[in-house]
């Protein structure tokens, strides 16, 4: 097989950042997480003008889905009950508040 130079390009490029699938997700679905920082609509986010801020820092949501983001990054779902937003955001972007929010009530860890 023959590698062309877009080939090589490409692979160079996983070898020096795999990216985060190389390990499990941050986060699980259910946890409560709070925002580190304010999320504005990168134009992603319909019905809602460029640049608007969408969740501000410290609002409280919760792990709703994990997705992927070109193959190389965790995208979690999370959902901003107060705001009624459900925003994809990066695991940098927010921090643990409870880590057994899902777990059930009868279940003492």
């Amino acid at each position: 097989m023959t590698m062309t130079n877009e080939d090589s390009v490409t692979a160079d490029t996983e070898a020096k950042a795999p990216g985060e699938l190389s390990g499990p997700p941050a986060f699980e679905i259910g946890q409560k997480v709070r925002a580190k920082k304010a999320i504005r609509n990168d134009g992603t986010y319909p019905g809602r003008e460029i640049g608007e801020v969408l969740i501000d820092t410290g609002d409280l949501g919760y792990i709703n889905n994990i997705g992927t983001y070109l193959q190389l990054y965790y995208i979690y779902a999370v959902d901003f009950y107060d705001r009624k937003a459900l925003v994809g955001m990066r695991a940098a972007e927010m921090e643990v508040v409870d880590a057994h929010s899902n777990r059930p009530k009868d279940d003492p860890a």
